[in-house]
């Protein structure tokens, strides 16, 4: 069989596993589970009140709801995922309508539901919003992989033959009268710019953490858009993609973002397409037209318990209005949709985003996939239908995607497409000058994942001595403290209230140290949500930091980010040397290496000293003096 072809019916295979499980695991969360067992777990919302509605960019209807001040705090109802707003009143129908949440606070939460007019139930309580399983990524991966595998013209083949080793990726000759790229950037970040632009297929921009990977990737895609109508942006996740719109966005060329509103920072809404489109002039005239069918529809509505026969006849008629004017405003909004993408220079997206319909019979010369070593393979082959030549750029050791099946993981589905290309794609540039942590922050992820190629700026050279009062490292050693993790009965995850008491302890020292200075941006990171939660309780609601310029995040909610200090809170504590999420060795990278001046890891040597890994980590402690022990700081 032509290998192309059976690598991607494996993907298929995989892909479909991963569906089952998740879609299993999603069931057994919520099938036969009480309504009171949902709002505990944070799946549901209820009961809640309606406090405000209307209309968003787009003319989407949203609906703000609040609940109930001493509501469960574990909610999963975040911003951007796919949730049923309905009404258990009898008299209502038991009325569900789908949508998707716009942002969540603690107790007051915007939807925009996928109707045209705003459900007349609003007050036929009780009210309640339910996560949904979210099945449309999964649809659209299936396919692209379909696509992928019939494909007998076009790039497809092209992309199927060489992801599989079966042809060699090419390269033009350098265009000589092109001209230098920015005089700011470095030799690797221009060695990657000069690449990317003389790629005929593919070309591979390896950016490990601080190396200025969005910096480059701006400045080739402001040459690309010189000589290219247009330039297609993706990144596998909404925040990836929003920050590298907003990065194209101040570097003067103009992006318009694609996707949900309510998946869009508010930083980025003004790039998209629904506010370019609201903000447009020819806009309003559509809008009257809308106003007219919407009038027309609801003079028809009148007659809807009237049965004789004129009243029939004015219903149809009004109707029947109400579609002309509909009609006329969708042909003025699609010719302004089009005028709009067709100015753009940079047209963003999700991965999964790249399925727009809009996008459908437009064709780009080049891809950009920024954090492609995040994305599941399959949905990297969504937008590839599209373009001549993909650029790939991430870093493949930090974080990996999420694969919920074990048996998917294994056959090779967390392996992402980049991570399979590295070691022996001949088009990659390793971006090798780091420009954000002290070096001696630096040094353990250097060695142990990049294998001593990494370089420190000039500017970080030539920083004072190390203050031993503050050390640019430092790794609390809890062993022998009696500092024991705990399972909480219901999330079933972990907290280690003891290391909380830890932190506010080296709190103090920050603050005493840096007494007449200008607080530093602090961030305190877990892998496990529940001591997030406890941390955030502790520190920001109850304790005496809630002025300081202090944060408490997962890991991964803060991957692609920096801080002048991060206080890593490894949690695991255990007579078992247990350490589960810590063996994701990526995921320690990514929260070792966002740190400018201070990196403080908190965790039991003797629980996690039988991993290589943390084994390695101590030895490095020791070895450069960054080693202390728990009692200094509680006795």
């Amino acid at each position: 069989m032509d290998p192309g072809i059976e690598y991607l019916q494996h993907l298929q295979h995989l892909l479909t596993r991963e569906k089952e499980a998740d879609y299993i695991a999603w069931q057994e969360q919520v099938t036969g589970m009480t309504l009171a067992d949902r709002v505990r777990l944070g799946l549901s919302w209820h009961p809640v009140t309606v406090v405000k509605t209307g209309f968003t960019i787009g003319d989407k209807v949203q609906v703000t709801v609040q609940r109930a001040p001493a509501s469960p705090n574990n909610s999963r109802l975040k911003a951007g995922a796919p949730a049923t707003f309905y009404s258990l009143a009898a008299h209502a129908g038991n009325p569900r309508l789908n949508g998707v949440i716009h942002y969540a606070t603690e107790t007051r939460m915007q939807l925009i539901l996928h109707v045209q007019d705003l459900p007349d139930w609003l007050t036929a309580g009780p009210l309640g919003v339910d996560l949904d399983f979210d099945i449309r990524t999964y649809q659209e991966m299936e396919k692209a992989l379909t696509r992928a595998l019939t494909a007998r013209s076009g790039t497809l083949p092209k992309f199927r033959e060489i992801f599989a080793g079966m042809r060699p990726a090419e390269s033009f000759p350098v265009d000589g009268d092109a001209g230098a790229p920015e005089s700011t950037l470095n030799h690797a970040q221009i060695a990657a710019v000069r690449g990317i632009e003389a790629a005929k297929d593919a070309f591979l921009v390896h950016g490990p953490p601080g190396t200025g990977k969005t910096t480059t990737l701006v400045a080739a895609i402001a040459r690309l858009t010189k000589r290219e109508n247009q330039v297609l942006v993706c990144a596998p996740s909404n925040t990836a993609t929003d920050v590298l719109a907003e990065r194209l966005d101040a570097a003067g060329l103009k992006v318009v973002r694609l996707g949900h509103i309510s998946r869009v920072d508010e930083e980025v809404v003004r790039l998209t397409l629904d506010a370019r489109v609201d903000a447009h002039p020819e806009n309003r005239e559509i809008k009257k037209i809308r106003i007219l069918a919407a009038e027309a529809r609801r003079k028809a509505g009148r007659h809807r318990r009237s049965f004789d026969q004129q009243a029939r006849s004015e219903r149809k008629a009004g109707y029947a209005e109400a579609r002309e004017w509909e009609e006329w405003a969708r042909h003025l909004e699609d010719r302004l949709v089009d005028q709009i993408l067709d100015s753009a220079q940079v047209i963003a997206a999700t991965l999964t985003g790249a399925s727009h319909p809009l996008l459908e019979k437009r064709r780009f010369q080049t891809l950009v996939v920024d954090e492609a070593a995040q994305a599941l393979e399959p949905a990297l082959w969504i937008p590839l239908d599209h373009v001549e030549k993909v650029i790939l750029a991430g870093d493949p050791f930090q974080l990996p995607p999420t694969v919920k099946s074990a048996d998917a993981a294994r056959q090779g589905l967390s392996r992402t497409l980049m991570e399979r290309l590295l070691p022996h794609f001949p088009f990659v540039q390793l971006l090798q000058i780091q420009y954000r942590m002290h070096p001696a922050i630096m040094a353990f992820s250097n060695h142990y994942f990049y294998g001593g190629q990494l370089q420190s700026a000039p500017a970080l050279l030539e920083q004072p001595p190390d203050d031993s009062a503050f050390p640019p490292l430092l790794f609390i050693d809890t062993a022998g403290c009696g500092f024991d993790e705990r399972l909480h009965p219901v999330s079933r995850s972990l907290s280690n209230p003891d290391e909380g008491v830890l932190i506010t302890c080296h709190l103090e020292s920050l603050l005493t140290h840096t007494h007449g200075y200008p607080p530093p941006e602090i961030m305190i990171l877990s892998p496990y949500r529940e001591q997030v939660e406890h941390l955030r309780e502790v520190l920001l609601v109850n304790g005496t930091h809630a002025h300081l310029p202090l944060s408490v995040q997962t890991i991964d909610g803060f991957q692609g980010q920096e801080t002048d200090i991060v206080i890593l809170s490894l949690v695991r504590s255990n007579d078992r040397s247990e350490i589960g999420f810590l063996k994701d060795y990526r995921r320690m990278n990514v929260a070792m290496t966002r740190a400018r001046r201070q990196l403080v890891v908190i965790g039991d040597s003797a629980t996690i000293g039988q991993d290589p890994f943390y084994e390695a980590f101590l030895r490095h402690c020791q070895d450069t003096g960054a080693w202390r022990s728990a009692w200094e700081y509680v006795r």
